[in-house]
């Protein structure tokens, strides 16, 4: 099969039934008895796929391996395709977050707890910290952490609405915004003046601002933006769209923050 049809179309069709279906990565890797990441790299195009593997998926996604390597695959699935199916599919790619504004606001005071005594956590690096910790628990979890949008533009992602929580937080005395000079450039920070709530955050949601806070607060504003730039969900949006959380899914090392237990190279 794999000598009708290249690897990459391969992918993309699985993802085209996936959808249809309604199956996360996650439920459908282990319906047909893989890991996670190896559905990645087959929907991506960068790992083969065995015989048995494309009969539990014919099985589990109900198609035949004749329609499958057809060349009027996209046709048939399209006319088989209800308009709610469809509807569905258009929501899913788009994944719309919604902003849990009491959440952000916390992180945010949890993050500037940490990291508003260094000097080099102006505006930017602050925006980075946000967008790494917002990317890596979808990845992780495939949950939205304060379901904020974040929009691709020059100096990297940056979360929408943040302005406007800002002038509220500064507006309830939560924190003061300061103006100050960093090495020769002028810079934005933001001080807290209250504690995060704690309790508004369970233990995984820590751990996975903390480790961001561990590897990347003590970079530059230009080392974050850069590492950024590098990001494939940052990458591959057009600029000024909003970047998908689902991208974070197709991520590599070092980006990629899930334990890969099964090499991919089977």
């Amino acid at each position: 099969m794999g000598n009708e049809i290249s690897k990459k179309e391969i992918g993309e069709r699985i993802i085209n039934l996936r959808l249809k279906k309604g199956f996360s990565q996650d439920d459908l890797a282990k319906s047909i008895g893989i890991s996670r990441p190896s559905l990645t790299q087959i929907e991506l195009g960068n790992r083969g796929i065995s015989f048995s593997e494309m009969q539990k998926l014919s099985v589990v996604l109900s198609f035949s391996l004749d329609d499958f390597v057809s060349k009027d695959f996209y046709s048939k699935q399209h006319l088989e395709l209800p308009d709610e199916a469809e509807e569905n599919i258009a929501e899913e790619r788009i994944s719309v977050p919604t902003l849990n504004i009491n959440k952000f606001k916390n992180i945010l005071l949890y993050i500037l707890e940490h990291c508003s005594g260094k000097p080099n956590v102006g505006e930017t690096v602050l925006y980075k910290l946000l967008y790494f910790s917002d990317f890596n628990y979808y990845e992780l979890y495939e949950e939205h952490l304060t379901g904020a949008n974040y929009k691709k533009l020059p100096y990297g992602p940056v979360p929408q609405k943040l302005d406007a929580i800002i002038d509220q937080m500064i507006e309830l005395k939560q924190i003061e915004k300061i103006k100050t000079d960093y090495k020769g450039f002028p810079q934005k920070r933001f001080i807290p003046l209250e504690k995060a709530d704690l309790t508004r955050l369970k233990a995984s949601e820590k751990d996975v601002i903390d480790k961001v806070i561990d590897q990347m607060s003590d970079w530059s504003a230009n080392a974050i933006s850069d590492y950024s730039h590098k990001d494939l969900p940052w990458e591959v949006t057009e600029m000024g769209c909003d970047i998908s959380y689902n991208l974070a899914f197709y991520r590599e090392l070092p980006y990629s923050v899930r334990v890969y237990n099964e090499e991919e190279n089977d």
